[in-house]
């Protein structure tokens, strides 16, 4: 990356904001399980403007896809953000998310679009507060549609979309249990602990830095053993981590795993972008 504009991105948001809308997509297809006795996270850094840019990579390294966000706040402090990647095999993930940041963060509003052969899935979700409905449009591998509509009770510490920005605002070095809604197919809460389990060695330029590394474990409860064929079918190098700059102020760094539960395990970092060299500037430029 380039050092400069990243140090850019970081001071307008960008590095902390892009985890507002990355990881819903964790539980989304995951399972059924009981609400989790948590609470909401306190807000510690208030979000705001961001345009931040994403690079999508497998599990071997190759480049297979770019993603871009950006983030407004409205009146009264509510942010809306989106979350749009764009897969080289014609797929699309289209995440949008508004929060409210009083005190604590609150989810108001959430929509996940998911299409193309890299989702097993295809789905269209909205979940909104305000109205205490959903609306669920998906197909499975096999051809399979369902639409489900209706009425639901968001709790106060659902945060679809919001994993990471949770993570950000939380105390250094500190495990944290939230709600997530999963879709099977009927919205349902489940806990997710977000679980610290260590720091690694980052690079930036010429810098090491270090990252706090989470990961992500959903409580499948009763009804793992109902779950237990497709659980079975999960590749051997299935997981979700995430590592956040470990820093006074902190910063998103990389996620790793699927975008799907049976989708495979990617990689999604920061991207700068580069001013185009003109031929113009090439001719004179120093050889």
């Amino acid at each position: 990356m380039n050092d400069r504009s990243d140090s850019l991105l970081a001071k307008r948001g960008g590095c902390r904001s892009v985890g507002l809308c990355l990881f819903a997509v964790v539980v989304a297809m995951i399972t059924l399980a009981s609400e989790a006795d948590a609470a909401p996270v306190p807000v510690r850094f208030p979000e705001g403007l961001t345009h931040g840019f994403l690079l999508v990579r497998s599990a071997t390294g190759d480049i297979i896809g770019h993603g871009e966000i950006t983030q407004i706040v409205k009146e009264g402090g509510v942010a809306e953000s989106r979350l749009v990647f764009h897969f080289k095999d014609g797929s699309l993930h289209d995440e949008k998310v508004a929060f409210s940041q009083q005190r604590v963060f609150t989810l108001i509003r959430y929509q996940l679009t998911q299409r193309g052969p890299s989702f097993p899935e295809q789905i269209d979700v909205v979940v909104d507060r305000g109205t205490s409905s959903y609306h669920i449009r998906a197909r499975s591998s096999d051809g399979t549609e369902k639409e489900l509509a209706g009425d639901i009770d968001v709790p106060k510490d659902a945060y679809n979309g919001m994993i990471v920005t949770t993570l950000l605002n939380l105390p250094k070095g500190a495990t944290e249990t939230v709600n997530v809604l999963a879709f099977v197919p009927e919205p349902t809460a489940i806990a997710l602990e977000l679980a610290f389990v260590g720091e690694q060695v980052i690079r930036v330029g010429e810098q090491l830095r270090k990252a706090s590394q989470y990961v992500f474990k959903p409580d499948i409860g009763p009804v793992k053993k109902f779950f237990g064929t497709m659980l079975g079918k999960l590749p051997t190098d299935f997981h979700y981590d995430c590592y956040i700059l470990a820093d006074e102020v902190p910063g998103f760094v990389r996620f790793e795993g699927p975008l799907q539960l049976m989708g495979p395990v990617l990689s999604i970092e920061l991207i700068s972008p580069q001013v185009t060299v003109k031929v113009e500037d090439e001719k004179h430029a120093p050889k």
